[in-house]
């Protein structure tokens, strides 16, 4: 067995590799795995997180909605975010709010701290209920909002995949409803000047900026009673996007001198557009050009001062990039390792086309991190440690106690846990 993340850059040749369907199969799976068990999802992460050499376990086969009570609904934890959005709306409900890519399992992107963006709206975690996780010796434990045992539910629902399987999760969801996107260009040092009014008065608030440009596109999405109009966008926003921008990076790649008069082309071809339609729609963005990328929460306060500073390490190196940099804001929660645990937070991803160098970037924006106290998003590239990483969140030792009582043996370890989490 060979396995690969979406990107193509994380692989691994686990020496197990299972696919239960049900919450029974994966508790024998876990049972017969031996000394390390390790779930996967739809492999988006960009980081190892996934990675093992001993049992893998995919969650890809639990994808179904098993019922709902009202507005709480239980799926199965290996549901992609793409599957739910259409079960949800049949059922005439639908998420608070999701990412600008819906490739995840719900698991996976719980178990990161995945999350969209709205300086009132929390990360996905936060939309939980309930859970069911299959531990170490194939037992389900249940952890839900109210227990007496919170902690184990606020660790749990950002967890890492450290402390067992989940096997089923359940969302509190929200009456079906629509959403108007606008996109406009804008002068980049308008909106950096006036970022926290834009954030504060527009219910879901992003922008994307090219380096070289000087400009960047603002993101608008807020809830309409208007009708979903006639969706004739997947030419403009799937396949031009796309293709355009894979032929740019092409060119880039080959040729890097020519990287910062191509982001200041594809900058001022990023148009304004707008686009109405059911929530799960709107937000999911399809992603055929293929790339590796780091994200870090920082405090809201600093996000523009922290964009600046990005900006500024990559035109005073003359570095190469030629993916924007994403900007979005999340309200505070109260996750044990959720990077905007008790903190709004201003969200800050970088990225760089497949195959060519990022490391140095990437290194280079971390310290620039490190310096406002961010904390990197799971499931994206880093280079902390558990020495570097407990200092940033203060219930960091309750969490590890959750880990000690559930998985005293560490068998849902790997690389990755270890060096984040500690032994």
């Amino acid at each position: 067995m060979r396995w690969a993340n979406w990107a193509g850059d994380e692989r691994c040749a686990p020496a197990l590799f299972s696919r239960p369907e049900s919450e029974d199969e994966l508790a024998e799976a876990v049972v017969r795995g031996g000394a390390s068990v390790r779930a996967v999802g739809s492999g988006h992460s960009f980081s190892d997180i996934a990675c093992t050499d001993g049992h893998m376990v995919s969650l890809d086969r639990m994808n179904r909605v098993l019922g709902s009570d009202g507005e709480l609904v239980e799926v199965q934890a290996g549901i992609t975010l793409h599957e739910l959005g259409p079960a949800l709306a049949e059922r005439g409900l639908a998420m608070e709010n999701l990412g600008d890519v819906d490739a995840q399992s719900l698991a996976g992107s719980l178990a990161t701290g995945t999350h969209g963006t709205g300086v009132g709206l929390r990360n996905l975690s936060a939309q939980v209920a309930a859970l069911r996780i299959v531990t170490a010796d194939g037992s389900v434990v249940t952890c839900a909002e109210g227990d007496e045992d919170l902690d184990l539910f606020r660790a749990a629902r950002v967890g890492l995949g450290a402390l067992g399987i989940v096997s089923t999760v359940t969302l509190r969801c929200q009456p079906l409803y629509t959403l108007r996107r606008i996109d406009e260009q804008r002068p980049l040092t308008d909106v950096l000047d006036n970022l926290q009014e834009l954030a504060d008065t527009r219910e879901r608030f992003e922008f994307f900026t090219f380096p070289y440009s000087g400009l960047c596109l603002t993101r608008t999405t807020e809830r309409t009673s208007a009708p979903p109009s006639e969706r004739k966008t997947w030419f403009r926003d799937v396949l031009l996007e796309n293709a355009a921008l894979g032929a740019f990076c092409r060119v880039g790649r080959a040729l890097p001198p020519l990287v910062p008069r191509i982001d200041r082309l594809v900058g001022r071809l990023a148009s304004g557009g707008e686009r109405t339609d059911l929530a799960h729609r709107i937000y999911a963005n399809q992603r055929l050009v293929h790339f590796t990328e780091m994200e870090y929460a920082v405090p809201r306060a600093a996000g523009a001062e922290v964009v600046r500073a990005v900006l500024d390490l990559i035109e005073r190196r003359r570095l190469p990039i030629l993916f924007p940099l994403e900007v979005r804001f999340v309200a505070a929660d109260d996750a044990f390792l959720s990077p905007a645990h008790e903190r709004d937070s201003c969200y800050i991803a970088v990225h760089q086309y497949r195959g060519m160098e990022f490391e140095s970037y990437f290194r280079g924006v971390e310290a620039i991190m490190d310096a406002h106290g961010g904390r990197p998003h799971w499931g994206k590239r880093h280079y902390q440690s558990a020495a570097t990483l407990a200092p940033r969140y203060p219930e960091w030792d309750r969490f590890a106690a959750v880990r000690d009582r559930l998985d005293p043996e560490r068998r849902f370890s790997n690389d990755y846990v270890r060096r984040v989490l500690g032994a």
